[in-house]
């Protein structure tokens, strides 16, 4: 059984500016086709522009306020919004509030830099 708790997870900078917290994985747990991780974004930062050939996202907000980019499309998310990422749509998020914007990541298959291609 793999359980994994939040405050035992180290934060690393993904390829895109963001913090991530890998809570499940290939790399700790039996997981392996997805990936769940925690991600912050500090008020007034924006990721950058990216997309991921193989990996399908969904992003879960569950604090802070921002505004989601996908595709050309543009949309205000906060607390409760599930966000559909599908392969190879370039996106971002921006954190438009005051205090940090933390949000699930859900990944299949699971986050991998090299599966992050950057767009200028």
């Amino acid at each position: 059984m793999d359980i994994v708790n939040l405050s035992t997870t180290v934060s690393f900078t993904t390829k895109d500016g963001s913090s991530i917290r890998e809570l499940l994985s290939h790399r700790n747990s039996g997981i392996r086709n997805q990936s769940l991780a925690e991600a912050t974004v500090p008020p007034g930062i924006k990721t950058l522009a990216h997309y991921h050939p193989s990996s399908e996202e969904i992003y879960y907000i569950l604090s802070g306020q921002g505004t989601m980019f996908l595709a050309g499309a543009v949309q205000i998310v906060r607390p409760g919004d599930a966000i559909a990422i599908p392969p190879g749509q370039v996106h971002w998020i921006e954190n438009t509030a005051a205090e940090d914007l933390v949000f699930l990541c859900c990944c299949a298959p699971g986050y991998e830099h090299h599966d992050t291609v950057m767009v200028d």
